[in-house]
């Protein structure tokens, strides 16, 4: 904007402007920005780290199967000097343990195919080649810390091909892990598409998606998610054409995310995650003096207290306060504001009123935010920031199919690593 620009605003356009100059940034506690972009200043006057007051405190658990244990006796008496034979009775004083890794070296076998002259015939007879030497010379195991390190750790391909030859003394090209990393990913597929076919199944359903660049353009990691399945899928696409194919006509009971558009209409009603307003209603309340954001801000205290017991309370109880906070956001809502950010907050609200308190007529099955969506999305996020993306669709495909599978199974307890080698195993 020029100075004659400028100078054709009226008084109260300019009065307006200096205002909306004047705002703060948003920051990750009063938007959807990640804490990392956060200013310096404001990380240095937050809250020091460390356990808060109140905290109960944890130690380490011993070992209930030690490989060795080595008892430590005294043989003197410190006051008398008297010996202490070793069949005197003894009380156990206190355990400690020292706990080392085994140096890891590969185990290399090698099959040597042999040849026999038959002493009858004379026929020179070779063995035949064993299935061991056939396709790759990497075993299971290989391939499984591979891909963990690769897809959980977010190494990239000359990180991965270092620490493979600093901790094990493996030497591999770059473009041997590329093929190893493809074949591993493959095993995959077939629980991939059990854990889609669960979640066509699911009345609840979650979802979300971030950003990230697939061979040099920007594309989109989606990740869907229900009580006994997780799902994770790269599209080139953030349209709602994503949610339709995943879904393949099926319509859950809720479904759960943001306001984006491409999230709704969806199933038969839809939770709006109220984290999002939340952090819109913190910003609004910050740079305004405003009482209605404050309202706002109170009214959404009260949500999450109750969302907090939702499972104690009868629905008869639940019911009625539903009634009760939907009529407070109504006279919220209602109130006549001059602050224009005030008054785009209500109608934010206002047009997500219906999706607000669904999760009160779902005690314990629907969430009143889409925070498990982004805890699911973080790993994915992590591994954007430090490789910055995919080379190949192919690649992106199979890392989500790859998480598909162990973050459905971590729903049952089994960790990564253990479900990574057994589904490169089977």
């Amino acid at each position: 904007m020029g100075r004659s620009d400028l100078e054709r605003l009226s008084r109260e356009e300019l009065i307006e402007l200096v205002l909306r100059l004047q705002r703060p940034d948003k920051t990750s506690r009063t938007s959807s920005k990640p804490p990392a972009t956060d200013r310096k200043e404001r990380r240095e006057q937050s809250k020091p780290g460390g356990a808060k007051p109140g905290h109960e405190g944890h130690s380490r658990v011993m070992s209930d199967d030690p490989d060795v244990v080595v008892d430590h006796r005294p043989d003197r008496c410190a006051c008398c000097g008297g010996a202490l034979h070793g069949d005197l009775p003894a009380e156990l004083v206190s355990v400690s343990e020292r706990i080392e890794l085994p140096e890891v070296t590969p185990v290399v076998t090698q099959h040597r195919r042999l040849a026999v002259q038959c002493p009858t015939c004379g026929v020179r007879v070779v063995a035949p080649v064993p299935e061991a030497a056939r396709g790759t010379p990497f075993g299971p195991r290989l391939h499984a810390v591979a891909t963990y390190l690769k897809t959980f750790q977010a190494l990239s391909y000359e990180r991965l091909q270092a620490a493979l030859s600093d901790l094990f003394g493996l030497t591999l090209s770059q473009g041997g892990l590329m093929n190893l990393l493809r074949r591993a990913q493959g095993r995959f597929r077939p629980g991939r598409e059990e854990a889609v076919s669960t979640l066509r199944r699911a009345a609840v359903i979650a979802s979300d998606e971030t950003g990230v660049r697939i061979e040099g353009s920007n594309a989109y990691h989606w990740v869907f998610h229900a009580a006994d399945a997780v799902v994770h899928t790269a599209s080139p696409t953030r349209g709602a054409i994503v949610i339709r194919e995943m879904m393949d006509g099926h319509r859950p009971a809720v479904w759960i995310s943001d306001r984006y558009t491409a999230q709704q209409g969806h199933a038969a009603a839809h939770q709006t995650c109220l984290a999002h307003l939340a952090r819109d209603v913190a910003y609004v309340v910050e740079v305004s003096d405003d009482p209605v954001p404050w309202r706002l801000q109170l009214w959404l205290q009260t949500v999450f207290g109750l969302a907090e017991r939702v499972t104690d309370l009868a629905a008869s109880t639940l019911a009625a306060k539903r009634r009760t906070l939907d009529r407070q956001l109504g006279a919220i809502l209602a109130t006549s504001s001059r602050c224009d950010l005030t008054r785009d907050l209500q109608a934010k609200i206002g047009r997500a009123r219906d999706q607000l308190l669904v999760f009160l007529a779902h005690p314990g099955a629907v969430e009143p935010t889409n925070n498990g969506s982004e805890r699911l999305l973080r790993p994915a996020v992590v591994q954007r920031k430090v490789t910055n993306g995919y080379r190949a669709m192919w690649a992106a495909e199979g890392e989500a199919a790859i998480r598909t599978v162990v973050d459905t199974a971590r729903l049952a307890g089994h960790s990564p690593f253990g479900t990574i080698l057994k589904t490169v195993g089977a």
